[in-house]
């Protein structure tokens, strides 16, 4: 059994009030962050201690809820410090359980264009749309090259936040291959529900329709947010991502778009899931060969 070396500083602990820990594993986001901080969460639920109630896993680092009439804050502290140490380390026998799921995108479509034409004042550069800005940002001769680049790899699902449902997404190719954009200079007062837009080295869908301040690049036909439970994907939560799950967005066509949203309107879409094992240190000791063994797994 090997291991693989994760080059973080040491977690940074503080407690709130009586009832919440915070750990930070690192103050930048990182592949290495986000898989350190899930295998460490992961290992504290299979460890069922009595007096922790919650565990909210982040980007880059992680709050634990304690009852303190059952768990001493500083225990639990201590316990935490040892997993870092254990869990922490990503050995290569070291397995998380997760999904890869399929999630059809129109890039570059009719709705989040209007949308962002609205808001060309609020811009780095109101002189273009925000799939031309980001492919000239990020050394892309086209926005075809962009998208291809997008849909290439697919996204680790790092947390779930800003509002219900919405999942945060990193791009699971090393740090040099990263697309990178800034937000707005100031956040639209409206975005479509289900745009998918980009933030900082983040993908998201909007859940729901309102503010933001992601680049938008386009809109997907399915929704990752239904609280009505109406479709089947949702029976068990209102939000479908997971943190730890693993989304590939595949670019599809106005028709497609239509045929999946005519799916979702009479209750019968389900997205295309499969049951996977990532390995934290074969990701991050070869993410190409990773990504395309799981790719096999979603389309075989």
């Amino acid at each position: 059994m090997t291991v693989m070396e994760v080059q973080l500083p040491p977690a940074r602990y503080e407690f709130g009030g009586d009832e919440f820990i915070f750990v930070e594993i690192d103050r930048e986001m990182s592949l290495e962050a986000n898989l350190k901080a899930m295998a460490i969460t992961g290992a504290l639920r299979r460890e069922n201690i009595d007096g922790v109630v919650d565990i909210c896993p982040s980007n880059a680092s992680y709050l634990v809820r304690l009852d303190p009439d059952r768990l001493h804050p500083a225990d639990l502290v201590e316990e935490l410090r040892r997993l870092e140490r254990t869990a922490g380390e990503l050995r290569s026998d070291d397995a998380v359980n997760t999904r890869i799921v399929d999630v059809p995108v129109l890039f570059d479509d009719p709705w989040t264009r209007e949308t962002l034409m609205r808001f060309r004042d609020r811009h780095q550069d109101p002189e273009v749309t925000d799939l031309e800005y980001a492919a000239r940002i990020n050394g892309f001769g086209s926005v075809a090259a962009l998208i291809d680049s997008i849909t290439a790899a697919p996204f680790l699902v790092t947390m779930l936040g800003f509002v219900p449902g919405l999942p945060f997404c990193y791009q699971m190719v090393p740090r040099d291959r990263q697309i990178q954009v800034p937000k707005y200079v100031r956040p639209r007062t409206d975005t479509p529900e289900r745009a998918f837009g980009y933030g900082g080295a983040f993908s998201v869908v909007y859940p729901v329709r309102g503010a933001g301040g992601y680049q938008l690049f386009g809109i997907a036909p399915a929704p990752v947010f239904d609280l009505a439970q109406r479709l089947p994907d949702f029976a068990d939560d209102i939000a479908f991502p997971r943190p730890s799950d693993i989304l590939r967005y595949r670019s599809i066509d106005r028709d497609e778009y239509d045929r999946t949203r005519a799916e979702v309107e009479a209750d019968s879409f389900r997205y295309r899931i499969r049951e996977a094992q990532l390995v934290p240190a074969e990701l991050l000791a070869d993410a190409d060969a990773v990504n395309g063994r799981l790719l096999e797994v979603l389309y075989r």
